[in-house]
């Protein structure tokens, strides 16, 4: 049997091509469930406070933000960008120095000047990431990536290696006093 482009009616006859008149469309229904464009109601029994939404780190205050009373010249000063040094080098220093102290290598007090009282306080409460604390290897730092949002602010990433393995590391720096303090940690 020959196989021909348009169906025929004898085996003899000469093949055709097709023309868009023996083309149709035809439309097949997918399996995935319709677009749902309304907002997901979630149950919340009364009395109980709902989900919030994950903490995402703002602009600065401002130093008019201070409450009535405050003294001007007490308490913490922001820094604009031009007073301070380098983020490239705050932010790796900062880095190496606490997956070090994480690592056992160092003492975590080392870190202490560099960060805020909570981020501090979230480091020496004893839980660290598994491959941070066990194992011999060293840790080896990448690439230190730096964006500035804000005037003042610095956030930086980078890829910590260790027994081949890649892990992400993030912090944000604000400028207070002159220097580079971080005010959030996320180690992956």
């Amino acid at each position: 049997m020959t196989a021909s482009l348009s169906p025929t009616t004898s085996p003899d006859a000469e093949p055709r091509p097709l023309t868009a008149a023996t083309l149709r469309l035809v439309v097949v229904p997918t399996p995935q469930p319709p677009l749902d464009d309304e907002p997901v109601r979630r149950l919340v029994r009364p009395g109980v406070a709902g989900p919030r939404p994950t903490h995402r780190p703002g602009p600065r205050p401002r130093p008019e933000s201070r409450p009535a009373g405050y003294p001007a010249g007490f308490g913490p000063a922001w820094s604009a960008r031009a007073e301070l040094p380098d983020p490239h080098v705050a932010g790796r220093r900062l880095l190496v120095l606490t997956l070090e102290a994480l690592a056992g290598r160092r003492p975590l007090t080392q870190v202490q000047p560099l960060t805020s009282v909570g981020v501090f306080a979230a480091l020496s409460s004893g839980r660290r990431p598994r491959w941070c604390s066990g194992g011999t290897a060293p840790v080896l730092l990448g690439r230190v990536h730096v964006c500035e949002p804000v005037d003042g602010v610095a956030e930086v990433t980078a890829v910590a290696r260790r027994s081949g393995r890649a892990h992400a590391v993030a912090a944000r720096l604000e400028g207070i006093d002159g220097r580079w303090r971080c005010t959030a940690l996320q180690i992956g």
